[in-house]
């Protein structure tokens, strides 16, 4: 479903990702991780069409990214950013019901079809009880679940999450990973930096250190001892099916 030809991205003579050929397979959760500043946020950001490679090309189903018009795109790709705009004061469901846009055609007013997928995505995330509350009145960590929520009602193929779960709490945290799991068909590209997280609830890891990729493929066979030294400079273990640090 979505496949990366070539890309590679520079900002000046700054190199962020360097020839990237990859491929996510249809309906399976990838975590992408690495270090700060290694093209984590670029790469979502190119396969969201917010930023054109300086080389290579980013398919959806075939189709170049940047060939979609803007309306369907939005019906293939939902993008939930590390940073959420608050600058309008709408209330949490009618953020949430922003993500039905692209299927209505101007001056349409939303259907019931649509409450009810507002209500069911905002129950799956536990923000229905935000439903009247406006950006000031929610911690940014429900402001986050909101967020969530939003990207679930666009209900598109394919989900881009950059760092979803870093404002909420363990709990909750486990009740999205859950969610994304339990969320039949959709292809998942997760930015995350919780190593047994990725460990517990993804299928495949993209390792990315020095704008190119260290490793891609099953999860389980992408986090180990020596890929963990190598990205992130430190020492782990395996132990009970989890990482642990060495410190």
């Amino acid at each position: 479903m979505i496949c990366l030809q070539h890309i590679t991205v520079s900002y000046g003579e700054r190199r962020i990702l360097d020839d990237l050929d990859l491929s996510f397979g249809e309906g399976r959760i990838t975590a992408v991780m690495g270090p700060n500043g290694c093209g984590k946020t670029t790469l979502l950001r190119l396969v969201d069409g917010l930023l054109e490679p300086s080389a290579g090309r980013v398919l959806i189903d075939g189709m170049a990214v940047q060939d979609y018009p803007a309306r369907q795109l939005a019906q293939k790709v939902a993008f939930v950013r590390q940073h959420q705009r608050t600058d309008f004061e709408f209330s949490a469901f009618e953020t949430v019901l922003m993500g039905r846009n692209p299927y209505q055609h101007r001056l349409q007013n939303e259907s019931q079809e649509d409450w009810d997928i507002v209500e069911r995505c905002m129950k799956q995330t536990g923000t229905w009880h935000l439903r009247l509350a406006k950006p000031a009145q929610m911690s940014g960590g429900e402001l986050q679940r909101v967020m969530i929520a939003r990207a679930l009602a666009q209900q598109t193929p394919v989900l881009l999450m950059d760092e979803p779960v870093s404002n909420l709490d363990i709990a909750h945290q486990i009740e999205v990973m859950r969610l994304l799991r339990d969320a039949s068909g959709k292809t998942v590209l997760i930015v995350l930096h919780d190593l047994n997280l990725s460990l517990r609830f993804c299928d495949d890891l993209l390792l990315l250190h020095d704008s190119r990729y260290v490793y891609h493929g099953p999860v389980a066979g992408g986090l180990t001892p020596e890929n963990i030294q190598a990205v992130y400079g430190v020492e782990a273990r395996m132990a009970d099916g989890r990482i642990i640090y060495e410190y």
